[in-house]
């Protein structure tokens, strides 16, 4: 890939700022035995969102198609943290990318306790998924609070001096007093937008399709509204200095490039995945390409460039 794609993003050098999304890739284990996919085109793996302890997960049926989107309910299956570093970690230190580690827990403490785990292993970053239920505060998600996501942020910062990624909900009123609550807590970059909060129904059975109810929505039809997220954090995060991995529907070079103008410093690729595995390196060629048709010399001089309307 060209020079032009090369960023920097929380201190971690990526060849590219395509970014392969937690959820959508297992560990990387199975990109890696794909005839034809050039890891050259990522510049960062979001591996499995892994608790402290094994979890089997949500009942089935987990996936549903919606128009223009996907509904999931995976309910966080791992084998665990100590599993992942001690045996899985290994197995993918040959990849040339970048692997960053996503955390997430039903405690403060659970998350400190995992940030550890990983803190000693060859992730280069680590994202922290606060859409997790605060089991302690009645189930609410960390994320819905910005006290509650300013004390897993302090405590995974405490845990670990690896490059922190905190991952943003869509599902709370206003997404940026929560990103500035991370920012002062110690987060070193942020990512949005986690799923929007959905289900579909079965009309002949009178049952949700999914087994758990409901579930987190993806593809195409939240990209107006991550993009519109997107830009509200570059407003809180720019000053600081802080980068956004911008994601949430993006399945062409030109849905990334929107991403990138609003605010982004990477983009997130997820549920195209499921459709084109091989989608990421179409998506950082078409960015590649934009460059040279703009005359931009590099990536980086598109963040934060939309025009005022």
């Amino acid at each position: 890939m060209t020079d032009a794609l090369h960023i920097h993003l929380a201190g971690i050098p990526m060849a590219t700022p395509v970014v392969l999304l937690s959820g959508c890739i297992g560990f990387g284990e199975e990109l890696a035995a794909l005839e034809g996919f050039d890891f050259t085109a990522v510049g960062a793996l979001c591996l499995k969102g892994t608790t402290l302890e094994p979890r089997l997960g949500n009942p089935p049926p987990r996936l549903a198609e919606t128009p223009s989107g996907l509904l999931n309910a995976i309910g966080l299956q791992n084998p665990g943290a100590r599993f992942v570093v001690e045996h899985i970690l290994p197995r993918m230190a040959h990849l040339p990318t970048r692997l960053i580690a996503n955390i997430a827990g039903s405690t403060v403490a659970e998350y400190a306790a995992v940030a550890r785990l990983f803190d000693d292993s060859p992730v280069d970053g680590i994202e922290i998924n606060i859409s997790c239920p605060n089991v302690k505060e009645g189930g609410a998600a960390f994320g819905a609070d910005p006290g509650s996501a300013a004390q897993v942020v302090a405590a995974v910062r405490l845990a670990t001096t690896k490059p922190l990624i905190t991952k943003l909900s869509p599902n709370v009123t206003d997404i940026r007093p929560i990103a500035r609550a991370v920012i002062e807590a110690g987060t070193d970059a942020l990512s949005a937008i986690n799923t929007l909060m959905g289900m579909a129904v079965d009309i002949t059975s009178r049952r949700p399709l999914l087994g758990n109810g409901q579930g987190g929505l993806s593809g195409s039809a939240i990209k107006p509204v991550a993009l519109l997220k997107v830009w509200q954090l570059y407003q809180v995060a720019a000053p600081h200095g802080i980068p956004i991995i911008g994601q949430g529907g993006i399945a062409t070079p030109e849905d990334a490039i929107e991403f990138l103008l609003v605010g982004a410093n990477a983009v997130g690729i997820g549920t195209a995945l499921f459709r084109n595995p091989l989608i990421s390196g179409e998506i950082a060629s078409g960015i590649a390409h934009y460059l040279v048709n703009q005359n931009v010399g590099h990536v980086a001089a598109l963040t934060g460039t939309l025009h005022s309307a």
